[in-house]
């Protein structure tokens, strides 16, 4: 008989105004250890704006953000991303003239300063671990390349390495499909639907190809107008009639 998970995320009745606008309205939103989440919906629906709260970078007007128990509100962005929360964002962020190792090396979890962290030499048990992470990233290859040469793709698996090696309790990751060839966006789709159960990750994406692939069986939730509209299974969702309402004239549920 399987246990039900705990909840490691528990956002409610959140809303963000900006000068007038309000980009989250009384938003509640609730996330199970080791779930993989889709979060989709149009643009100024509140999607950057809600991994924004989650994160730090901004702070509700009112209601609560718990995350593992403790109240994410009273956090920073450096305290909340130490309690375990590590943001990937569309655009790629690596260190071009660092060889993939070096990038993965420089971002394990750990108290310590860039140059100390590049010219220490790594307990066994690091090393593996930098292993590991380029195994499961299938960037093991180019270890020992500029990460600057690789593709676009393989810089965003090279960046969710970098992520894993933090640790996190909770991964957000925004858009990871953009820019991608359809192989690189299936093999993205592989490699965040095999870090589930062991990692909790909520996914922001347009791409609903990916988004199908990613949420089978699992729950997919749809932001408007800063809340959530509807929650389900993909195909539920994308056959919504308030859904296809928002979505209207775009042609998709994108």
């Amino acid at each position: 008989m399987s246990h039900p998970r705990p909840i490691l995320l528990s956002v409610e009745d959140v809303t963000k105004t900006y000068d007038g606008f309000r980009a989250i309205n009384e938003l509640t939103f609730y996330l199970d250890a080791g779930e993989l989440r889709t979060v989709i919906g149009p643009n100024g629906a509140g999607k950057s704006t809600f991994f924004d709260l989650l994160t730090g970078r901004a702070k509700p007007d009112t209601g609560r953000i718990e995350f593992d128990s403790v109240d994410l509100t009273t956090f920073d962005e450096c305290g909340i991303n130490h309690l375990g929360i590590g943001r990937k964002f569309q655009t790629p962020s690596v260190y071009g003239q660092l060889t993939v190792w070096d990038n993965v090396k420089l971002s394990l979890k750990g108290p310590r300063g860039v140059f100390a962290s590049l010219t220490r030499r790594l307990p066994s048990e690091q090393m593996d671990r930098v292993a590991s992470l380029l195994d499961l990233v299938r960037l093991t290859p180019k270890s020992g390349r500029l990460a600057g040469e690789l593709a676009h793709g393989e810089k965003q698996w090279l960046e969710i390495a970098m992520l894993l090696a933090q640790e996190p309790k909770l991964l957000l990751v925004d858009e990871p499909a953009a820019g991608m060839t359809d192989e690189e966006t299936y093999r993205t789709g592989e490699l965040l639907v095999s870090l589930a159960g062991q990692h909790t990750l909520i996914v922001v994406e347009h791409d609903m190809t990916f988004v199908r692939q990613i949420a089978n069986g699992r729950k997919v939730s749809v932001l408007h107008q800063g809340a959530i509209l509807c929650e389900g299974a993909f195909d539920d969702v994308q056959n919504n009639p308030k859904v296809r309402e928002v979505y209207l004239g775009r042609g998709k549920a994108a």
